[in-house]
């Protein structure tokens, strides 16, 4: 075997941890180095090798959910159509991620401090233009910022994947559950 095919078995190998682990960590996020290695049916001292620790491995995460999130952003195409549509689609493009974002919403290290990941900054600013090209479209209320809207959108993410995970809410419904909440609100508005 060369050393390029033994590379991408490798390579192959840390993504299916990584695959694994964030399975396991969104339905059990206090699940353990040993639970994270049996779920990916590796031993713990492969797991050591692949990931020092705990916060190795959800560092690790943290740049396969934010891929994943970019990846998402680029295929919904934000900046075609109305912005009602764009969030439709990035709804829909951002959902089988939403499990593993829900995990790291809750991961307060990453967002603590000097080693806070760019990424979540380019993430916010992406959606934030959005909902900015929406206002000044005059499709989205002007009275909510840009900011508040995105955060609300990371919310809704991570508690419709919560929901769906524990079998509250059908996973049919999480793309129209999060575009109708958000961009209706919750007040009931009279017929016109």
């Amino acid at each position: 075997m060369s050393h390029v095919g033994y590379g991408c078995l490798m390579a192959l190998d840390r993504d299916h941890v990584l695959r694994s682990a964030a399975a396991l960590l969104t339905r059990k996020s206090t699940a353990t180095m040993d639970e994270v290695a049996r779920a990916a049916g590796i031993s713990r001292a492969t797991l050591h090798r692949h990931f020092a620790g705990r916060d190795a491995l959800v560092r690790a995460l943290e740049a396969l959910g934010i891929a994943e999130c970019e990846a998402a952003l680029d295929a919904a195409r934000l900046d075609e159509g109305s912005a009602r549509d764009a969030v439709t689609r990035l709804v829909h493009e951002i959902e089988p991620a939403a499990g593993l974002l829900a995990f790291l919403y809750t991961e307060n290290q990453l967002f603590e401090g000097e080693e806070q990941n760019e990424g979540w900054a380019r993430l916010d600013e992406r959606i934030t233009a959005l909902f900015r090209r929406g206002q000044e479209s005059g499709e989205f209320r002007i009275d909510l910022t840009p900011v508040w809207l995105t955060e609300a959108l990371y919310g809704l993410f991570a508690s419709g994947a919560w929901a769906v995970l524990e079998g509250r809410v059908a996973g049919k419904d999480f793309q129209f559950n999060i575009v109708e909440l958000l961009l209706g609100g919750a007040l009931r508005r009279e017929e016109s």
